[in-house]
């Protein structure tokens, strides 16, 4: 047991319409919070956005008087777009991703046809985290861990006692993402999730995303242990080739996420909408023959 680790607060904001989870994660002591993951909502029958969900969250950080130092993503998501541009904006904070976010605005930059003054360097975010860097919230450390596999830009954030490991795994009735988009890689996230698994069995575990198997009422946290337990897709015993094997077949039989070609080219701008054309009207390019 690890007891002595520093516990956040953690609140999740639960999207119904897209299954996922936005957290504000805090220092009870100090009030220094970070937000992980947030939704900027999205209509793609109307190409409409709306920062209702942003706007939920932003309530609670002002009624619970919280301090924003971190906006985080875990990686560049493809089935919701981020509030991350919205929230920097009303709050303030460093916002924050992996390192390899280079690898994935080069993946989809010529794709979606960008401008050519956009840099796939990163440099939209104020921190581009590599492996084994640190921060603080408020008087909690917090260590990022570079887990690549569902894109390579994939990270976890170790914050205290509790880890935010994004799309890398789901609920332990879930199992684990995909990793047929760009980059994506089962064997490195085999590797990715045995490194999550070995941290201490009560690490408090909250998962980015929950589809609701069978009906299920919507969840998010787990814990390390948990997982060891009974992921379905990765539980102790499975081998590197046995998960290579189950997760190459399951991604052949998955269609492409509703959101994901407005999402990838909002979040890989951290959440800023392309600039306008001529008219004054921001476009969203859909690749044709191409997903």
């Amino acid at each position: 047991m690890s007891l002595s680790r520093p516990r956040p607060d953690v609140e999740a904001f639960h999207d119904p319409d897209t299954g996922t989870v936005t957290y504000l994660a805090s220092d009870p002591a100090t009030g220094v919070a970070a937000v992980i993951d947030p939704v900027l909502d999205y209509d793609p029958k109307a190409g409409r956005t709306s920062t209702r969900s942003a706007e939920r969250l932003l309530a609670r950080v002002r009624a619970r008087a919280l301090r924003v130092a971190w906006l985080l993503e875990t990686h560049v998501h493809a089935d919701h777009l981020t509030a991350m541009a919205h929230l920097h904006q009303a709050l303030g904070g460093q916002s924050g991703i992996g390192a390899r976010i280079d690898a994935v605005q080069l993946a989809f930059r010529d794709m979606f046809g960008f401008e050519r003054d956009f840099h796939p360097d990163g440099t939209q975010f104020d921190r581009r985290f590599a492996d084994g860097d640190t921060f603080a919230l408020g008087e909690i450390p917090a260590r990022v861990l570079l887990t690549p596999g569902h894109t390579p830009a994939c990270v976890s954030y170790l914050i205290g006692d509790a880890v935010f490991v994004g799309d890398t795994l789901f609920m332990p009735d879930s199992g684990t993402a995909r990793c047929d988009f760009p980059g994506g890689d089962p064997a490195a996230l085999y590797r990715s999730i045995r490194r999550l698994l070995a941290l201490p069995g009560d690490t408090r575990m909250f998962v980015c995303h929950d589809y609701r198997p069978d009906g299920r009422p919507a969840a998010w946290e787990t814990t390390v242990a948990e997982q060891r337990a009974a992921n379905i897709h990765i539980h102790d015993g499975v081998t590197e080739a046995e998960f290579i094997a189950l997760r190459t077949a399951r991604d052949r039989t998955l269609s492409m996420p509703v959101l994901m070609i407005p999402a990838v080219q909002v979040n890989i701008r951290a959440g800023e909408l392309p600039p306008p054309a001529a008219n004054g009207v921001r476009y969203l390019q859909i690749p044709v023959n191409v997903l």
